[in-house]
């Protein structure tokens, strides 16, 4: 959808007819509230809060509408804060749906059944669709995707090896014993991250669990409807163990693992000779690699090889949801905004990956956000990081801090079940 075409340019030419009217007739129910500019709430904050305003600011400039960006590093509080004091803003960008659906059952968000749905199928694809939806109706519309089953390798170094770029998680095991053959380390792999450390680890148990038991499988887990104890689980843990529990795999040994911040742990690709060769993280890592790598040359990424070949190489993501809140037509005529191709332009060119199909890979600013972007659209299957979807006592408490305990020598059964026993009643 593109401006003056449908979608958003029908909502901005409908306001500009009612402030006509409203200037000449000085009353009308929709326009008393047309003065009022659009807040939108997020968790992006100072570079991040930046890249969020210049892509809202072609909406304003068409418009003449003020739209106001707040971001908060404690969103995930401070939202339901102002919802309960009646102090809603406009929009809220969730950086986990979790919240998003939760917010959507206690009837604080509004359906988006306004959006022309057959153009968002479009834009977005079932999947991505299906993600935004809560009870069978449309709440989010997606900003940003951060494909998390992605290896990161310095080209350079494996080429000076001759390593291959594997497509089994065979030919991923060959290649690190290689590597081990060789005097080396194979992984890179920090987990620490302050009060969230062990996310990391999360993120590698459900890229592993898609690949070994399939999306269906992930799905029933992430919904209660089997248990962390399950023997599918229980293998995807032991998948992860079998290179973070192994000092000989990972830089520093298993107290790295838990010790190395996440935004430090890629460097050790880049050294000379290299301090490893893999390290599995989501794109968002490009904003902590040393400023010495040159973007073009020194990095690139591949897909986490396929284990089962009936499940193929599912994409595990994280993400930026937007959601309406107040229900004026300013606000309806941001949402119409959103899912134009116009934002996500601008948003792909500050090296955001986004799920709008109709932005080319062209616009995005160098070959490796390209490939993550050509990654995300060719995936057989998507599914969002299930911590962030669980209860927050288990998704970002338990779930986080049994897989610093496992990392760290506790007997994987005990720290399942510690899981489970934290899983809030229905």
């Amino acid at each position: 959808m593109e401006f003056g075409h449908g979608g958003w340019g029908r909502w901005a030419w409908l306001l500009s007819i009612g402030f006509m009217l409203g200037s000449c007739q000085g009353r009308s129910a929709d326009l008393s509230s047309s003065s009022s500019p659009v807040q939108i709430f997020g968790s992006l904050t100072g570079e991040g809060g930046d890249i969020v305003k210049q892509a809202i600011a072609p909406f304003s400039q068409t418009t003449g509408i003020e739209v106001i960006y707040e971001g908060s590093d404690a969103f995930a509080t401070v939202l339901p804060i102002k919802v309960e004091a009646g102090n809603k803003p406009d929009i809220a960008i969730f950086p986990q749906p979790g919240l998003m659906a939760n917010l959507a059952q206690e009837g604080d968000l509004v359906p988006l059944e306004f959006l022309d749905q057959g153009q968002l199928a479009q834009a977005y694809g079932n999947d991505w669709v299906k993600l935004g939806t809560v009870e069978g109706k449309l709440y989010g519309i997606w900003m940003r995707a951060d494909p998390k089953s992605i290896v990161w390798y310095n080209p350079k170094a494996f080429q000076a090896r001759g390593y291959q770029i594997p497509e089994t998680w065979s030919d991923l095991q060959a290649l690190t014993q290689k590597i081990q053959a060789a005097g080396a380390v194979p992984w890179c792999l920090g987990m620490e991250s302050g009060d969230a450390t062990g996310w990391v680890g999360t993120d590698w148990v459900e890229s592993i669990l898609l690949r070994t038991a399939g999306p269906q499988v992930y799905d029933q887990w992430v919904n209660r409807q089997i248990p962390f104890t399950a023997p599918a689980v229980k293998m995807a843990f032991e998948r992860f163990g079998a290179i973070a529990r192994d000092p000989r795999q990972v830089v520093g040994g298993t107290t790295g693992v838990v010790s190395i911040p996440f935004g430090d742990s890629p460097a050790p690709l880049f050294d000379n000779p290299p301090g490893c060769y893999l390290h599995r993280q989501a794109s968002f890592i490009i904003d902590f690699l040393p400023n010495k790598v040159n973007l073009e040359t020194d990095v690139n990424v591949f897909e986490l090889p396929s284990i089962n070949p009936q499940w193929g190489k599912p994409l595990l993501v994280g993400g930026l949801v937007f959601s309406l809140l107040n229900d004026r037509p300013e606000a309806r005529a941001m949402m119409e905004y959103l899912i134009s191709a116009q934002p996500h332009r601008i948003l792909a060119g500050q090296n955001y990956i986004t799920p709008h199909q109709g932005v080319p890979l062209s616009a995005y600013g160098n070959p490796l956000m390209r490939r993550q972007a050509q990654i995300l659209r060719q995936a057989e299957s998507i599914r969002f990081d299930g911590s962030d979807l669980m209860p927050a006592q288990v998704g970002t408490g338990t779930f986080w801090t049994g897989m610093v305990d496992y990392v760290g020598g506790e007997d994987l059964d005990t720290v399942l079940q510690t899981i489970d026993r934290s899983w809030p009643n229905p």
